[in-house]
């Protein structure tokens, strides 16, 4: 399904316009690093588990692969790596192609460092020699000069004599990025590399792993489902369901301007609000939109709205009122039952609190205005008791 308002972009109120980052100016100057053409790949005859997938990485980019659980991420990131073949399509490193349905580079020539999702250090090796296990071609004094760089650049020095049992969720992770780094791959892949850790050391971890990406500007790709975790490290971010590339945009666009319902509720809380074009205004239960499209009076549509769009007026004979209040620190985030009986939420600040039941009136306050088109009615189910069943 595809929106109807595109990139459109409309501003309800007087609000600073988000804007991609400068990132789009610069990687049109810099060299593709990584190209997959049309790319599919499949387990089982006539299934594919990835299809007619098309990006490109940029030098010093950080792409993230998003999804649900199933999506075909990993298999992706397996693709890339040369763990797996490509049924169709192809991929490019450095402008080298490496995997087609006739070529196929093996793993260990593509120049790639790979974090796996449970780390894969070698027990019985301290963390020094887990570091330096891809360094035996290098002389003595070049390994310890690699190993004693990159103990200083991801924060394990004074820890090169343990053994990974010895060290926490954070340190492991850390060594696997460094021996992965060691190689100076030309790409870095990390499978969700921070679903093993307590939420408040992942969200330290990602802020390492981002300064560190940067400070070497490392070209990689991150897996994951947490869209909060997408948005934070990635330049680029692209949103896979069921096997196909929904969307490949900034973190900003995607938020904003998804261009699917998928895409809309995957990557933050929305709500669908059935609408009717009248001239050049959408008319809704809670409001007028922009007729952003230029749509023909009488179009049915669905106008997508966010929590932070909509805000709470307590007004008493209002005919909305609240059926829930969840409290999620920093915010209220409140559930909103309309006089149709469609629900909606509004996201208001931790001090704002009100009753459930409370009578309210809403204030929208939309940024961007994105339109879907108004999906089929599912047709009616026929009551085998009336008279256009079939006779016994």
């Amino acid at each position: 399904m595809n929106p109807l308002n595109g990139s459109d972009i409309h501003e309800r109120e007087a609000k600073t316009v988000v804007t991609a980052p400068d990132t789009m100016d610069i990687t049109a100057a810099r060299t593709p690093v990584l190209e997959l053409r049309d790319v599919s790949c499949a387990y089982e005859r006539n299934r594919p588990a990835v299809e007619h997938i098309t990006l490109t990485v940029h030098q010093g980019e950080i792409l993230c692969l998003l999804g649900p659980s199933g999506c075909g991420k990993t298999t992706i990131l397996r693709a890339i790596a040369g763990f797996e073949r490509v049924i169709a399509g192809s991929i490019a490193l450095s402008g080298q192609l490496v995997s087609s349905n006739d070529v196929m580079v093996p793993t260990e020539q593509r120049r790639i460092g790979m974090v796996f999702q449970e780390y894969a250090l070698f027990p019985h090796l301290r963390v020094e020699k887990n570091i330096a296990f891809g360094l035996s071609h290098l002389a003595r004094t070049q390994q310890n000069a690699i190993v004693d760089d990159l103990l200083a650049l991801t924060g394990l020095r004074g820890l090169e004599h343990r053994y990974p049992h010895e060290l926490s969720g954070g340190q492991q992770q850390r060594v696997a990025l460094a021996r992965a780094l060691a190689l100076r791959p030309v790409l870095l892949l990390l499978d969700e590399p921070f679903s093993n850790l307590d939420p408040d050391m992942a969200s330290r971890m990602r802020q390492d792993l981002h300064a560190l990406l940067r400070q070497t500007k490392t070209t990689a790709i991150l897996v994951t489902h947490d869209h909060d975790e997408a948005f934070s490290m990635a330049d680029h971010v692209a949103v896979l369901n069921r096997g196909r590339l929904e969307q490949f945009d900034t973190p900003e666009a995607i938020y904003h301007v998804p261009t699917t319902p998928f895409v809309a509720d995957f990557v933050g809380q929305a709500d669908f609000i059935s609408g009717i074009v009248a001239h050049d205004l959408v008319t809704t239960e809670i409001g007028d939109f922009p007729n952003t499209q230029h749509l023909a009076t009488g179009t049915n549509v669905v106008v997508m709205i966010r929590p932070d769009d909509i805000h709470i007026v307590p007004t008493k004979g209002a005919n909305a009122h609240i059926l829930a209040r969840q409290f999620k620190g920093s915010e209220n985030v409140y559930t909103i039952q309309l006089p149709s009986g469609q629900i909606v939420h509004s996201s208001e600040s931790s001090l704002s609190i009100y009753q459930v039941g409370t009578a309210i009136a809403l204030r929208v306050v939309a940024t961007h205005t994105v339109l879907f088109p108004q999906p089929p009615e599912p047709p009616a189910q026929k009551d085998p008791g009336r008279g256009d069943a079939s006779p016994p």
